[in-house]
């Protein structure tokens, strides 16, 4: 189990990361002493039940919410808001309807002033990267959710964010076009690494992407197991159907069933 890199080389750290709620008269824990490193071009998937704080967890790396106590550090540095340097997939495509695929990609390069022809190349190079370029001029309503999706990843990647964070981002589409999905973004971070912060439900999903799987517990949300992925990339279909693809899942699955079982007093206190 690795939950630490060398912290000076991280990209991403979390320290005792403590969030609470005001719930009528009490607090509600949603993240309690949540410890974790990322290094830099990382793929970690975090994996957990309902009301794990994944989201919450996200949000927070997001700059969208604080920490009520602990901290987490971008290159170093305090998360104290959003920031170019993090891109940020949700499961709703977040498309902007009356926007071409073209716009909707160009759209943050345009906010960030970059000149016409800059970001009509960025955005076009993006395009071709995530197989849309018969379609960048296509409305959003004209595509699959598969297409929509790809669509958002390359509108976060042409931004040059140095982080993706991915909050369930295939989650509300179909089986066969989540594998393929899954398939496209590796090839994508394989081209053009990232550091990638990948929330799912999806044990299998978790396992076929992250080269760590971070496994959380509820009630409160915290780190349960973190499980190295010891498998090759580039992730195919002949690695999804290998032994030691199974091996791995079954480990995962045990460790997601395992923390609903275990008293928090017995479990690894932030997976370490």
């Amino acid at each position: 189990m690795t939950t630490t890199t060398d912290t000076a080389a991280a990209k991403i750290v979390l320290r005792d990361v403590r969030k609470t709620f005001a719930l009528g008269n009490e607090d509600f824990v949603a993240l309690d002493g949540v410890s974790l490193d990322i290094a830099d071009n990382e793929f970690v998937t975090a994996v957990g039940p309902s009301g794990c704080g994944k989201s919450t967890l996200m949000n927070i790396l997001a700059g969208l919410e604080e920490p009520t106590a602990g901290e987490a550090l971008v290159d170093g540095k305090p998360v104290a808001g959003p920031g170019p340097e993090r891109g940020v997939i949700f499961q709703q495509y977040a498309l902007f309807p009356w926007l071409t695929v073209r716009q909707n990609v160009e759209f943050g390069l345009r906010t960030a002033k970059v000149g016409k022809a800059e970001r009509r190349e960025r955005a076009e190079y993006f395009i071709r990267m995530v197989g849309l370029e018969q379609f960048s001029d296509a409305l959003p309503k004209m595509l699959s959710g598969g297409m929509k999706q790809r669509c958002a990843i390359a509108r976060a990647y042409a931004v040059n964010p140095t982080i993706l964070l991915m909050d369930e981002p295939f989650g509300a589409l179909d089986a066969l076009t989540r594998v393929k999905l899954q398939e496209q973004l590796l090839t994508t971070w394989s081209q053009e690494k990232r550091t990638v912060m990948f929330i799912t439900h999806d044990v299998d999903e978790a396992v076929f992407l992250g080269n760590r799987v971070v496994v959380m517990a509820a009630r409160p949300g915290r780190v349960f197991d973190v499980i190295d992925v010891d498998l090759p990339y580039p992730r195919t279909e002949e690695v999804r159907l290998s032994p030691a693809f199974a091996e791995l899942r079954n480990r995962v699955w045990h460790a997601v069933y395992h923390q609903e079982t275990t008293p928090i007093s017995n479990s690894p206190k932030d997976g370490r």
